[in-house]
C-alpha cells in the first residue's frame, strides 16, 4: 500500500526553511491586511478634517519616510543569483520572468490561486462602499467597519493557518480555504436583508440584528482567505529556484495585477451592462471560486491529496513526530517501516518533510478510482511476478538515483496480528543495487483502528474510537554497506517498542 506526492517535485528545503516559510508568510499576510486596515481607518480620519489636503500631503511623505526607515532594518541577504543582469527591456524582460513562473507547474498554479485570491479581495474591497449603503443602509464608518471585519478576518485565518499547518508548509489545507470562500461568499446572497434597514447612528448601525449574519460572513470570507492564501505563498517560495525565487515572485505580482484588472472589467459588465445586484454578483463570485479551486485540484493534485492527509490526521487521529530529523534533508534515501494498516502511506506521507515515493501492491495501484491519485503520486506498482519486480526494483533504482526518497513495507502485507512478519529479501536487492541511507521508521497506534485488520477486516467495521494517538518515529540513519534485510527488521521491531 503507497502514496502520495505529485510528479517531478523537488525537496522543499534549500535557503527557504519549510518550517519557518509557513510562519513566515502568515505573519506577513497578517501584518500586511492590519497595516492596510490601519491606514485604510487613518485616511478616514484625516479626510474628515477641515485642512485634509495638507495633512494627507505631510501623511504621504511621513510615511514615505517611514517606510525608508523601515526598509533600512531589513538584514542583508546575499543574491541568490549575482550573475543576474537587469537591462530596459520590459516586454522582454516580462516574457523572461512569466517563463521561469510557468517551468514549475505546481508553482504556476500556486501562482495562479494567489492571483485569484487577489481577483476576489479586489471584487469584494471595490463593492464594500455601495453594498454597505445601498443594501445595508449604512454610512462611511460602515464601510470602514466592515473592511475593518474582512481585514481581522484575514489576519486571523493567517495566524490560523500556520496553527493549522503544524507551522510548516502544508497545500492540504488550501482546499478548506476554498470551500469556506465558497460557502460564507454564498451565504451574503441568503443573509443579506432584502429591504435596507435604516440606522440613523453607527452604533445601531453595529445592533441591528438583521445584518449579525452579514457580519460574519464577511469576517469568515476574510478568515478562509487567509488560510486559502499562506499556504500558496509558503509553496511558491519553496518550490522556486534559490537563483530564480525573486523573478517568480515578479511573476506572481504580474498576474496579480492582471487578474485584479480582470476583475473590474467583470465587475463593470455584471453589474452596470447586465444591471446585477451586489449579493448576486457575490454569489456568482462564490460559485466561480469553487469551479477554480475543482480545476486547480484536478491539474495539481498535490492540494487534493494532501487535504485527505490532513483530514486524515486531524479527525480518525493526533499524530506525533519523533525525530524525523533522521530522514535526510537532501539526496537520495530509503525508507524501511512496519505495515500496519491501509494508511501507513498517508500518515508517513504526511509526517516526512520531503516528498515520498512508495512501493505499492499492483492489485492497490490499479483499484478504480484510486488509481488517479496514486499515478499521480507517482507511486512504483509491484506484483509478485519476476517481471513486475523487475521493472518495480528498476524504478526504485532510478528513483534514488535522483536523489528521491523511497519507502518500502518490507513485510509484504498488512499485518493480521498486530506482530511484525519477517522482511523479505527483495530489500536487500534495493540496497546492493542503489547504495543509499536507509533510515528505519515505525508506527505505532494503528492497530485496532478502522483500517487496520483487528476486530474484522479492515474498514468494513465501525469505528471504535476518534482522535487516537499515533506516534510516527523514525530512526538513526544506517548506512548502505551496513544495512541488511535482518538488521533491518530488529531496528524497525526496536523502534516499534521503544514508541509504545
Amino acid at each position: 500500500m503507497g502514496l502520495f506526492w505529485p510528479g517531478k517535485v523537488r525537496p522543499i528545503a534549500t535557503d527557504t526553511d519549510p518550517k519557518r516559510a509557513g510562519t513566515g508568510n502568515a505573519l506577513v499576510e497578517t501584518g500586511t491586511f492590519l497595516a492596510i486596515l490601519i491606514g485604510t481607518m487613518v485616511a478616514g480620519v484625516i479626510a474628515n478634517q477641515a485642512d485634509a489636503k495638507e495633512l494627507a500631503a505631510v501623511a504621504v511623505v511621513l510615511f514615505a519616510v517611514l517606510g525608508y526607515l523601515s526598509a533600512r532594518q531589513i538584514p542583508v541577504a546575499d543574491a541568490g543569483n549575482p550573475s543576474l543582469k537587469i537591462c530596459f527591456a520590459p516586454v522582454r524582460q516580462m516574457k523572461t520572468t512569466l517563463g521561469i513562473a510557468h517551468k514549475d507547474k505546481v508553482v504556476l498554479q500556486a501562482i495562479m490561486g494567489i492571483s485569484w485570491f487577489w481577483f476576489l479581495g479586489a471584487s469584494y474591497l471595490t463593492q464594500f462602499p455601495n453594498y454597505a449603503k445601498i443594501y445595508l443602509g449604512g454610512n462611511e464608518a460602515s464601510v470602514s467597519f466592515l473592511l475593518t471585519l474582512f481585514s481581522i478576518g484575514i489576519a486571523t485565518g493567517s495566524l490560523l493557518c500556520d496553527k493549522l499547518s503544524g507551522h510548516r508548509i502544508e497545500p492540504g489545507i488550501v482546499p478548506i480555504g476554498a470551500l469556506g470562500l465558497t460557502i460564507f461568499g454564498a451565504r451574503l446572497l441568503f443573509s443579506t436583508p432584502e429591504i435596507a434597514p435604516t440606522s440613523s447612528t453607527f452604533i445601531a448601525f453595529l445592533s441591528n440584528p438583521a445584518l449579525w449574519w452579514v457580519f460574519a460572513d464577511l469576517f469568515f470570507i476574510g478568515v478562509f482567505g487567509g488560510i486559502f492564501i499562506v499556504p500558496l505563498y509558503a509553496l511558491m517560495q519553496a518550490r522556486s529556484e534559490d537563483g530564480e525565487r525573486s523573478q517568480v515572485i515578479a511573476a506572481n505580482n504580474i498576474y496579480n495585477a492582471l487578474f485584479m484588472v480582470v476583475s473590474a472589467v467583470l465587475a463593470i459588465v455584471l453589474l452596470g451592462v447586465l444591471e446585477m445586484s451586489i449579493p448576486m454578483f457575490f454569489f456568482v463570485l462564490a460559485m466561480v471560486n469553487l469551479v477554480v479551486a475543482l480545476y486547480v485540484g484536478k491539474q495539481v493534485p498535490v492540494f487534493a491529496i494532501r487535504f485527505m492527509i490532513w483530514m486524515l490526521s486531524h479527525t480518525f487521529y493526533r499524530v506525533q513526530h519523533k525525530n524525523l530529523h533522521n530522514i535526510p534533508e537532501k539526496g537520495g534515501a530509503l525508507i524501511v517501516c512496519n505495515h500496519v494498516s491501509y494508511v501507513d502511506a498517508l500518515l508517513l506521507a504526511g509526517a516526512c518533510p520531503r516528498p515520498i515515493r512508495f512501493v505499492m501492491d499492483e492489485d492497490y495501484f490499479n483499484l478504480p478510482l484510486l488509481n488517479y491519485f496514486f499515478r499521480a503520486s507517482r507511486a512504483i506498482p509491484i506484483k509478485l511476478t519476476s517481471g513486475s519486480i523487475r521493472h518495480a526494483l528498476t524504478s526504485v533504482k532510478a528513483q534514488l538515483e535522483a536523489g528521491e526518497v523511497v519507502c518500502i513495507f518490507p513485510e509484504g502485507q498488512l499485518t493480521y496480528d498486530g506482530e511484525m512478519a519477517p522482511f523479505k529479501r527483495g530489500i536487500d536487492l534495493i540496497i546492493r543495487q542503489t547504495p543509499v541511507p536507509v533510515v528505519p521508521m515505525a508506527l505505532q497506534g494503528l492497530w485496532g483502528s478502522y483500517f487496520s485488520r483487528e476486530g474484522g477486516r479492515a474498514l468494513l467495521k465501525l469505528p471504535r474510537r476518534f482522535w487516537s494517538k499515533i506516534v510516527v518515529s523514525a530512526g538513526t540513519q544506517i548506512p548502505p554497506g551496513e544495512a541488511t534485510s535482518e538488521r533491518l527488521f530488529n531496528e524497525v521491531k526496536q523502534l516499534r517498542g521503544e514508541v509504545c
